[in-house]
Formats: C-alpha cells, sequence, structure tokens
C-alpha cells in the first residue's frame, strides 16, 4: 500500500524577485562557505549578481560521495557563465550530517543517500523532528546487497536467521534501508546472532576471519570492497525475494529494481536481479532562492558529460533518472528548469511527497 502523497504536492515556481538570502559575509569580507542558509545572491533572471559562497556537503573521504561532489563543485565553478557563485565540497560524515548542516545554515547543498533524506522528510527512524529539505537531482543508483561465503552455506534471506551479519558503518544511517528490507523477508533485528557495524572494507576482513557470515555490501557498481571479497573468496550473492522485493519498491520510492551483470563480478554466476536500495541526490533546503537553483540546476545539466567524465556517477544525470522521485519533494527551481526541458512528469504521482 502506498502512503498518502499529497502533504508535499510540488508547487509552481515562486516569481523571481531581488532576493537576498540570509546567508551573511563577515564584516571583514572574509571569503567562507558557512554561513545561513542559501547563500548570498541576488537574481536578475539570467545569473547571479552578487556573489554566491556554497557550500556542499559530502561523506567521509573513501566513498562516492566526496568524489561526486568535487566533480559537481568544480563543474559549476568553471561553467559558471554569468551566475557569480563559488562553491566549496566539503567533507562530512555523510547524509544525515549533511541534511542537518543544511538545516541549521552551515550547507546550502548537499549529498545524501535518497533512503535517508526520506525518513528525515517525514521525521520517521530516528530522526526527531521533520527536516525542510527539497532535491535538485536523482544521481547514481546504489546498488547493495548481501553476500557470505560459499562454505557458510547461507543461501537465502531467511537463512540470515542466528547469523553473524555486518549492516555497514557505525552511525551512517543504513539502518533506514537494511531494516524495512530486512523486515520485508520475515527478518527482525533481534533475528540475528551478532549485529555488528563496520566500513566496506572492514566487513570484508570479518568476512575472511571468520568473524561474521555474511555482510551488508554495494554502492556503485562494482563496488570495490565485494570485487576484493570475490577476489579472495568464492563468494555467494544471496538473493532477494522476488515478493519481498515487489512490496518494497511498492512502499517505498526509494526502492528501485536494478539488474547487476554477471560480468560485474567475477562470483557472479548469472545476472543478479536486485535493488537500488537508496540513490545518491543532490538536496538543499526548501526556502533555498528559486531562480539560484534554477540556474544550479541547468547548470548541471548542460555540462552532465564533464561531470560524467570525471566519475561515472554522472552518466546518471539522464531524462529518465534526473527528475526521478525518491521520496523528497524536488525545489520548485529544479521543477522549473526540468518542466522547460519537458522532462518532469507533470501527472506522475511519483513527484509527490509521502506525507
Amino acid at each position: 500500500m502506498r502512503t498518502n502523497r499529497s502533504a508535499f504536492r510540488p508547487v509552481a515556481p515562486r516569481p523571481v524577485a531581488y532576493l537576498a538570502l540570509a546567508f551573511s559575509l563577515a564584516a571583514a569580507g572574509v571569503v567562507g562557505c558557512t554561513g545561513n542558509k542559501g547563500g548570498d545572491v541576488a537574481s536578475t533572471g539570467g545569473g547571479s549578481s552578487r556573489r554566491a559562497f556554497l557550500s556542499m556537503g559530502t561523506a567521509p573521504v573513501g566513498g562516492a560521495f566526496p568524489v561526486v561532489g568535487g566533480a559537481i563543485c568544480e563543474v559549476l565553478n568553471t561553467q559558471k557563465g554569468e551566475n557569480n557563485w563559488k562553491l566549496q565540497a566539503k567533507g562530512t560524515k555523510g547524509s544525515q550530517a549533511n541534511i542537518r548542516g543544511l538545516a541549521d545554515g552551515k550547507l546550502q547543498l548537499a549529498l545524501s543517500n535518497s533512503a535517508i533524506s526520506y525518513f528525515a522528510v517525514r521525521g520517521q527512524s530516528g530522526w526527531e523532528k521533520k527536516y525542510d529539505i527539497r532535491a535538485i537531482a536523482t544521481l547514481a543508483p546504489n546498488v547493495a546487497m548481501f553476500i557470505t561465503k560459499q562454505e557458510s552455506g547461507i543461501k537465502t534471506m531467511a537463512e540470515l536467521k542466528g547469523k553473524r551479519v555486518v549492516l555497514g558503518p557505525s552511525g551512517a544511517g543504513f539502518d533506514m534501508f537494511i531494516e524495512p528490507l530486512v523486515n520485508e523477508h520475515g527478518i527482525q533485528y533481534d533475528d540475528f546472532a551478532q549485529r555488528s557495524n563496520a566500513t566496506q572494507s572492514g566487513a570484508v576482513s570479518l568476512l575472511a576471519d571468520n568473524n561474521a557470515d555474511a555482510a551488508f555490501l554495494g554502492g556503485a557498481v562494482p563496488t570495490a570492497a565485494i570485487t576484493q571479497a570475490c577476489s579472495t573468496h568464492n563468494i555467494f550473492f544471496i538473493p532477494f525475494d522476488d515478493d519481498a522485493k515487489l512490496r518494497l519498491v511498492d512502499k517505498y520510492p526509494f526502492f528501485q529494481p536494478i539488474t547487476i551483470p554477471a560480468e560485474k563480478y567475477s562470483d557472479l554466476k548469472e545476472d543478479f536481479q536486485g535493488l537500488n536500495v537508496g540513490a545518491m541526490h543532490l538536496i538543499t533546503s526548501a526556502d533555498a532562492d528559486d531562480e539560484l537553483v534554477y540556474q544550479l540546476t541547468k547548470t548541471i545539466w548542460e555540462h552532465r558529460e564533464e561531470i560524467a567524465s570525471k566519475h561515472p556517477a554522472g552518466r546518471a544525470i539522464n531524462e529518465k533518472n534526473v527528475a526521478r522521485y525518491t521520496g523528497t519533494p524536488f525545489h520548485p527551481g529544479a521543477i522549473r528548469f526540468y518542466q522547460e526541458l519537458k522532462i518532469w512528469p507533470e501527472e506522475s504521482e511519483e513527484n509527490e511527497a509521502a506525507e
């Protein structure tokens, strides 16, 4: 059953005015990337007349977020046209920190996992309140699954009961998509003999040392940690139950079916019918200036090939994916550009955020 999505129905963009957003520069004129929301910008309709200093939250070094965020910032800085902005990618603790950074004005843009954003918008799954964030662009999928060593004998999701399982880094928010995934397979967290947290490379080490029976790994395809595991062990990819997968896709807009070609991992004998468990997406605060967001969206789209040349995630900036609804309402400035581009699905239920 789908959740009622009427509460955050996208609205038409507000008229562009000379809006001075509440991002204050220091009296001494220090150039920085922290402050109040939105950046210092006055809109002229064709660009930004006053300089905007925009900080984009990414994640710790080692994952895709810092590289993708750096690529987007670099392209926006070198291809800004008439827009007088300066962007800086900022390392953070990841999606949860980024969402809070938008709320308190320390960030003006951020990357996030769309599953984590989904629950933040609703104030659910551990979030203490509803966060007023908006999507700008849906980016690369996060393709993740449970893997185990062939010798473990685990062949189904149900057989994870009573096993020692690694569920991602501590504090990263992975529970927001892992818990509904295992629940839909009839598994509660208490059913595991042991739940542990580790980085992806740490999880592979735990498997190698027989200190874990299975690990939840993924990201871009191929994921380095899974490739590493396959190079040192005979790895089995635990399949998702087809009915459970359909229920997940129906209940949560951030879940999406996806196929992993067999050639991506040496231990895959055939294509794996997996899940996108929460795409990377670019977000901002709901009160960010419409014209600024419009110009950012337009520049990212027009220079998507350059972004893709710096990181493969840029290939997800395409007609079928970039405006895809994942559970977070889109910002009016982004909607306006996608409407002009004629890729905005006006009548689609998928562009309404759940209550």
